[in-house]
């Protein structure tokens, strides 16, 4: 009895236990706004995002679960409870339970027929969501290769039932003209419609009723992509896969519209949770200390969470701003106008220090800095926010990294070497020989690469001119079929905002070197010209 209620226990720890996913690091397609040096833990933060927004960019794994130690919480159910299900990868979970086996798939999929036998019956919703449950809870349950197998016979097995469509199509053929408006006709338009969707779309709808389903969904998601980078071109579930990658990509985008999203501005008073998680989240400008967090969230800071009704207390994207007197080119910038704004210096005429202030004083508010932003629409909602709260504020700026300009930068400086001088002017090349000799362009790449050209200052005020024009050229003029080269500009011009500045040194951090060689860029958002919705 004791070794049963034992195994009862691990049972369900282990179904039931889990991390709530996290999502706001480093971005890294068009969406993507501070991609860069990301390690896997960052990249699988907004894989979310990107798998919401459609974009396939990123293929690393989703560890999504910890132990029972590492949250601090278990749940304990009664034998007779259906277990709880959690989502995404279960690799860690293993410690509690055997692995996955080939007859464990083979069940799965048993369980997936019986479920979409239930489709076009009068089964009981609850009866079929009791299963579909018991679905989502099994599917986590698998292993990586198990999961994989039953994603390939979801796509391929259960996708559109092309004998109904052309067996709907030919029955509508055979009406007459006459016939169009009739009753029978419409119910055949009916089933043509109907046989035209994936018989898994009927399964997904039920999935997102359960709680915590549209999580389930989109830790699915990330399981098909994985599943399509790793797949031979020539492999002929392929194309089914990539359907079934699209339907959920569809259904997501549907779920996740600005529309059913709530803004939230987080404060120092805002819970623990959500603090930690904004801490944790955000890997554009990493928080290094607790202080560091509550000067980010507090005067002339702001810091937005967006969430979703299914998941409210997960902030799905995280907004920093910060409100300054002029709009600032670095990040030392931010942080100076956030301390220069807080100090009461008008008695320092009499020679007294100035005095720090509790308070904001709106009058002292001239320009918005979005400084971490994952998205332009969700930013100009913020925007509604803070012209709201500071009328007088009629510049709205991002300061943003520009991730990819020093690899692009190194190929140019590749090419030199092959003839292809499109880096310096001829003048510039001569200086540049007396300063590193001949082999410039060598020399120059490795200096870039660890950062010692900063050591140089006879090099480093040399390279400020051709650094900041191959840089504008990056932004302005490299093309990718028709769009800017740049996933940052191009997200940020197409959605309405000018190019207004380059700043030189304005991220000295090794992140900022290695995206820019320091070099970051200012869009601005003209209101008249952006979207206000």
């Amino acid at each position: 009895m004791m070794i049963s209620r034992r195994l009862s226990t691990v049972h369900n720890l282990s179904l039931t236990v889990f991390d709530l996913f996290q999502i706001n690091s480093r971005l890294k397609s068009t969406f993507a706004f501070h991609s860069g040096l990301m390690s896997s833990r960052e990249s699988d933060r907004w894989r979310f995002f990107h798998q919401i927004l459609g974009f396939s960019g990123v293929n690393s794994k989703f560890g999504s679960l910890s132990s029972a130690s590492s949250s601090g919480t278990s749940q304990s159910h009664s034998e007779d409870e259906s277990p709880a299900f959690y989502f995404g990868s279960n690799e860690r979970s293993n410690d509690f339970r055997r692995a996955s086996t080939i007859d464990d798939e083979a069940r799965v999929v048993a369980l997936l027929k019986e479920i979409l036998a239930y489709q076009d019956t009068n089964m009981s919703n609850w009866i079929i969501e009791s299963k579909v449950k018991v679905l989502c809870a099994a599917y986590s349950y698998l292993l990586k290769p198990h999961k994989e197998g039953f994603l390939k016979v979801l796509a391929c097995e259960y996708a559109i039932d092309h004998n109904a469509v052309r067996k709907a199509a030919e029955q509508m053929a055979q009406l007459q003209e006459k016939e169009n408006l009739s009753k029978q006709f419409i119910k055949l338009e009916e089933r043509l419609k109907n046989s035209l969707t994936a018989q898994y779309s009927w399964l997904f709808m039920h999935v997102g009723r359960l709680e915590r389903g549209v999580k389930f969904l989109v830790d699915l998601r990330t399981d098909v992509l994985d599943l399509i980078s790793q797949m031979d071109p020539f492999d002929p579930a392929l194309v089914p896969v990539q359907r079934l990658n699209t339907t959920l990509r569809e259904l997501l985008s549907m779920w996740f519209s600005v529309g059913f999203l709530a803004v939230e501005r987080v404060t120092w008073k805002s819970s623990c949770e959500m603090l930690q998680k904004i801490s944790e989240y955000e890997a554009v400008h990493p928080v290094r200390s607790w202080t560091d967090l509550k000067r980010r969230v507090g005067l002339y800071r702001r810091c937005f969470v967006y969430t979703h009704n299914s998941m409210p207390d997960e902030p799905i994207v995280v907004l920093h701003i910060a409100l300054c007197d002029e709009i600032s080119s670095s990040m030392a910038g931010i942080v100076a106008a956030a301390s220069r704004l807080s100090v009461d210096t008008s008695i320092s005429e009499i020679g007294l220090p100035g005095v720090q202030q509790e308070t904001e004083d709106p009058a002292l508010v001239k320009a918005a800095v979005f400084y971490s932003i994952t998205s332009t629409q969700q930013g100009l909602k913020a925007t509604q926010e803070l012209q709201a709260e500071f009328p007088q504020v009629s510049q709205f700026s991002t300061l943003s990294p520009i991730p990819g300009f020093r690899s692009w930068l190194n190929d140019k400086l590749k090419a030199v070497d092959k003839g292809e001088n499109e880096v310096l002017s001829s003048e510039e090349d001569s200086e540049m020989q007396h300063i590193l000799g001949k082999t410039w362009p060598t020399e120059l790449q490795r200096l870039l690469k660890s950062n010692a050209w900063l050591e140089n200052p006879d090099l480093v005020s040399f390279l400020k001119e051709p650094l900041m024009r191959m840089c504008a050229r990056y932004l302005y003029l490299e093309k990718h079929r028709g769009a800017a080269l740049n996933g940052v500009a191009n997200f940020h011009l197409k959605n309405g905002a000018v190019m207004w500045r380059i700043n030189w040194h304005a991220d000295l951090s090794p992140r900022g070197l290695g995206n820019s060689c320091g070099i970051m860029v200012n869009y601005r958002q003209v209101l008249s010209r952006g979207h206000r919705g």
